[in-house]
């Protein structure tokens, strides 16, 4: 008797299953499918995972879309049985459509779909949801993102916790070293460079898994390596008219934030009088609009030497009521709390430091150093190289700052296009591409 061997699958048909019951919205085949199979399979001609997928198949055919150019048929004036007038049940069917997508989707994502995953034209599903103006799917993304990054912010504390339990274990210390240094984090400085994408599936493990042949940029950029912040500290600055340089041609400020920062300074600062303190100095944009506002305290926090130099050459550390704290914040700070000087308005704006330095400083610090009716923000550049990305990063300060007890509003401020402009020739390292940008003001709850 013969013994029937088991036919295995074929891993690209399982592929192309998923996908096209991702695409077609139908849940019930989509559900038996991902018994066995994963919700973040891609095509390989277009990249596509089920997300980008089932998003896609919301976009109108285009041979329904009239040419605006195109005037319709008329007869004596009136239009004439135009067949490209819109269906009165249009409407209806593309919010079934829709809402047969975020029926998808959520499936999609509670089976571990990865929410930043780029297909070859270089887009997450976020991305694609965007462009199509699909903006109740690319909610469902952005909400997706967010709550990603809130699960590896809190996976990344319990694995230091983890670490410092086992400080005396030298083979579980190194474990735990490697492990949080697996863990993608946000570029802060407000994030003047680009952030790492990182992704969590649904069981919680995290990965890094660009595309064969896509742009990968925003994830890793091989030939541009992050800026940590012991390089930058160590690192040579070119001071040009309107921009500072490091020696790897990476912008660490720029002339177009002017605007953003006296928006800023106003905001923070109504009124004349009040004690202000900056972290990090920079081209001194807006120390220089604080010092507008006749501060009656002025402290400034600058960790790099060159920076420190450019301060004393242009007398900062001589004007009245201005105090320069050479060093890094860490070390600066607790000293201030020690002493008890407190601040009517605080601005961190520092360099090369992720969001786990910020988040540390606004959930550690902030409260021995902020007057209780006083107020506190950020140069908001997480994720600005990608809307979806700026839009995950600003939910997640957010929430955690209303952790700690700090409510946040945000003020839109309109950006120019810097491609068309010149402001990015000669530099490295884009990192602003969009046309808004979102103003934090915090100040204590209630």
């Amino acid at each position: 008797m013969e013994v029937q061997q088991a036919i295995e699958p074929d891993p690209e048909l399982e592929t192309q299953r998923i996908l096209l019951a991702s695409s077609n919205h139908d849940i019930v085949t989509l559900r038996a499918l991902l018994r066995a199979g994963s919700a973040n399979v891609q095509d390989p001609d277009t990249g596509f995972t089920p997300l980008h997928a089932a998003v896609a198949a919301c976009e109108p055919d285009s041979e329904d879309a009239a040419p605006a150019e195109a005037p319709a048929p008329t007869i004596n004036g009136h239009v004439n049985g135009d067949s490209r007038l819109e269906d009165p049940n249009a409407h209806e069917d593309q919010a079934a459509i829709l809402e047969a997508a975020k029926e998808t989707m959520r499936l999609l994502l509670m089976n571990g779909a990865i929410w930043n995953d780029l297909d070859r034209n270089n887009e997450t599903p976020a991305c694609l949801a965007l462009r199509l103006g699909l903006s109740e799917l690319y909610e469902i993304m952005v909400d997706a993102g967010v709550r990603a990054e809130m699960l590896l912010s809190r996976m990344n504390e319990g694995w230091e916790l983890l670490g410092d339990e086992d400080e005396d274990d030298e083979e579980a210390d190194e474990e735990g070293e490697d492990d949080s240094e697996s863990v993608p984090g946000l570029q802060a400085n407000g994030g003047r460079q680009q952030e790492q994408n990182s992704k969590v599936d649904g069981d919680g493990e995290l990965q890094v898994m660009p595309v064969e042949g896509a742009s990968t940029a925003s994830i890793v950029d091989a030939s541009n390596p992050d800026v940590n912040s012991e390089d930058y500290l160590q690192s040579d600055l070119s001071f040009q008219r309107d921009r500072i340089l490091d020696s790897d041609g990476n912008g660490v400020m720029m002339a177009w934030e002017t605007d953003i920062m006296k928006r800023t300074a106003d905001l923070l600062v109504p009124r004349e009088g009040l004690r202000i303190l900056n972290l990090g100095h920079g081209m001194g944009i807006i120390d220089n609009f604080f010092q507008q506002k006749l501060p009656s305290a002025h402290h400034i926090i600058e960790a790099h030497p060159k920076v420190v130099e450019r301060m004393k050459k242009d007398g900062w550390h001589e004007k009245s009521g201005v105090t320069v704290h050479e060093g890094k914040w860490q070390d600066v700070v607790p000293r201030l709390i020690e002493e008890g000087i407190t601040f009517d308005a605080i601005y961190f704006d520092t360099f090369a430091e992720d969001y786990k330095a910020l988040r540390n400083f606004f959930t550690e610090h902030i409260i021995g150093l902020l007057d209780e009716s006083g107020k506190w923000s950020f140069f908001n550049g997480l994720g600005a190289d990608r809307q979806v990305c700026y839009d995950v990063y600003t939910k997640v300060v957010e929430m955690d700052a209303l952790e700690v007890g700090f409510d946040t509003v945000w003020e839109a401020i309109k950006v120019p296009n810097l491609e068309e402009s010149g402001e990015w020739k000669d530099v490295r390292r884009r990192y602003w591409v969009l046309k808004e940008y979102k103003l934090p003001i915090s100040t204590y709850f209630g």
